[in-house]
């Protein structure tokens, strides 16, 4: 992992790269924009010229401070990025491959792409899935790949849409917005659960039945309630989670992959051994590569470019250090793709 001794600010050459450089150190927790020494990378068999990252909801806890995501100082966040191959040991990627990286620790305890270089083991990356050019695949990023792992989980439990609403917690975000798009187009009735009432008219545009407000899920509730939900894709945990499960009818299924509201689940066995509910985590961190291309795969035949474009707008490196407080303060609306060469 590169020494502070090696962070170079401010300097030009041709071995420099911006970056968004977080530290800690006897001066506090800080994030800033910075010019970084390309010897300063770490370890990898493959180095890559970012063309986009996003900002996710990790990246605003590593950028923020918010939360304890990053393991190592200094760190440059961005849990996902797509770019073009600039050097590669590796015999599965040659010099001028497009790639793409979601997960796999970086941003937290490796070097992560919201710079303009990355080196990443070569088992990390995936050749840049067809018909996505590398913006496309970063507007879909960790959280539509993180929903349509969600959706393939309610699938493979064998969820139909006769079988009822699927409810999508945290619906006005990265990860919510995505599950929506996916499962209407699946031919899903969904309900969507948020504290951003005005994303109504949004909401809908992507194909939900119904709006909820997030208070009817978020406070303390029953271990069993009335049975509503077929299925839930939930990204925000605590007491939101808990209360999907309680109203989830028998034999239905829970996708899980946030914790926006927390990571404690204050629930019972109730929905579990009275109803046979099944809670499905979702890891989209470790996920082999097999079926990272799988779900990319899915994700072609789902997406069109007209739902890309109404879920993400883009912004800037720099900005990135603003977004990141705002998304925090849940006042960001789907995706975010960062071009981190402007």
């Amino acid at each position: 992992m590169a020494s502070v001794a090696k962070i170079a600010m401010h300097l030009k050459g041709k071995y420099m790269f911006k970056a968004i450089l977080v530290n800690k150190d006897d001066q506090g927790y800080r994030t800033e924009l910075a010019q970084v020494d390309e010897a300063s990378l770490p370890e990898g068999e493959v180095r890559v010229k970012v063309s986009y990252s996003t900002l996710n909801y990790k990246d605003g806890l590593a950028i923020t401070g918010k939360g304890p995501v990053v393991r190592s100082f200094p760190m440059v966040p961005g849990i996902d990025f797509a770019g073009e191959v600039m050097e590669s040991s590796s015999p599965d990627f040659k010099v001028g491959d497009m790639v793409l990286l979601n997960g796999w620790g970086v941003g937290e305890g490796h070097w992560g792409g919201l710079a303009q270089q990355a080196r990443v083991k070569a088992d990390w990356l995936i050749p840049l899935p067809k018909g996505f050019t590398p913006k496309q695949a970063l507007a879909i990023g960790t959280a539509g790949y993180t929903a349509m792992l969600c959706v393939m989980a309610l699938q493979k439990h064998g969820l139909k849409p006769s079988d009822g609403e699927v409810l999508v917690t945290g619906a006005a975000g990265g990860v919510g917005s995505f599950a929506i798009t996916l499962l209407s187009k699946l031919g899903f009735t969904v309900v969507a659960s948020t504290g951003r009432l005005e994303e109504a008219d949004y909401l809908r545009k992507l194909g939900v039945a119904e709006v909820i407000d997030r208070a009817i899920l978020s406070a303390p509730g029953k271990p069993l309630a009335k049975e509503r939900w077929a299925a839930v894709v939930d990204s925000v945990g605590s007491h939101t989670l808990a209360n999907a499960c309680a109203q989830t009818k028998s034999d239905g299924a829970v996708a899980a992959c946030g914790l926006a509201q927390g990571m404690d689940f204050p629930s019972s066995v109730a929905p579990f051994i009275l109803r046979g509910i099944t809670l499905y985590g979702i890891n989209s961190v470790t996920v082999p590569r097999a079926k990272r291309i799988a779900a990319y795969e899915q994700l072609a035949s789902l997406v069109d470019l007209q739902t890309l474009e109404a879920i993400s707008h883009e912004i800037s490196l720099e900005e990135s250090i603003k977004y990141a407080s705002e998304l925090m303060a849940g006042n960001v609306r789907g995706r975010v793709i960062v071009d981190v060469n402007r």
